[in-house]
């Protein structure tokens, strides 16, 4: 079957390899076709494989392992290059992030690096100091542990944090190697700005940045807003 995706052609199959279904049903395989690599975004789609997964789903998460789905998707990185990394979403938002990632990467902005938040056994703190773009984590809402982060539906993206750190009700960067970015008028290469491609991509497919806040969030947008 054929689709159309934020102007490039996609092709689907059912389950591309084993791996892909191991542990989950039959789940989408996307392939975006590079028209060409250096212009367009290429995304695979499949369901997650257990090890992707990790400590970052447990009992009491909100989402079962079978909604969720494994991005794989080149990004621009701070050298100029073309790498490839990795986003675990829920099935439901795979589209409309793949919209809005595809226009990022159109524009060349870069992202330091996009690894799955099993790689940093669920700590969103190592993550953020290693300025890695995510999404799913069932984890607390930073400061405050009687709350569910969206993260944990997977339908939340934190794009790199070291750029675009949180900051909290005291005025300190989170993480802390992100203060020298909370002057938000000197904007560098991977910053997001209120008009810039990044939130204008994540505005036209409904979803909030939230460096609107008070305090702000720089780093975040999900799609219900929380």
């Amino acid at each position: 079957m054929s689709h159309r995706l934020a102007g490039v052609a996609l092709t689907g199959v059912l389950c591309a390899t084993a791996l892909s279904c191991t542990g989950a049903p039959p789940a989408p395989h996307f392939q975006v076709a590079p028209e060409p690599a250096a212009k367009t975004l290429s995304a695979q789609v499949t369901a997650v494989p257990r090890e992707k997964l990790g400590s970052t789903h447990h009992p009491g998460c909100p989402v079962p392992p079978e909604q969720l789905r494994l991005v794989r998707m080149n990004h621009w990185g701070f050298d100029g290059k073309v790498h490839t990394g990795e986003l675990v979403v829920h099935e439901d938002v795979v589209a409309p992030v793949l919209r809005a990632f595809g226009q990022a990467f159109a524009a060349r902005f870069p992202i330091r690096r996009m690894r799955v938040m099993a790689e940093y056994d669920g700590s969103d703190a190592a993550a953020m100091a290693d300025d890695n773009t995510s999404a799913f984590n069932c984890r607390q809402v930073t400061g405050d542990p009687g709350r569910l982060s969206r993260h944990s539906w997977g339908d939340a993206i934190d794009i790199n944090p070291v750029e675009n750190p949180y900051v909290d009700v005291q005025g300190t960067s989170h993480p802390p190697n992100g203060r020298s970015h909370l002057d938000r008028d000197r904007a560098g290469p991977g910053m997001i700005t209120p008009d810039g491609v990044v939130t204008r991509a994540f505005r036209e497919i409904g979803w909030y940045w939230g460096g609107r806040w008070s305090p702000p969030d720089y780093q975040h947008f999900s799609e219900g807003g929380g």
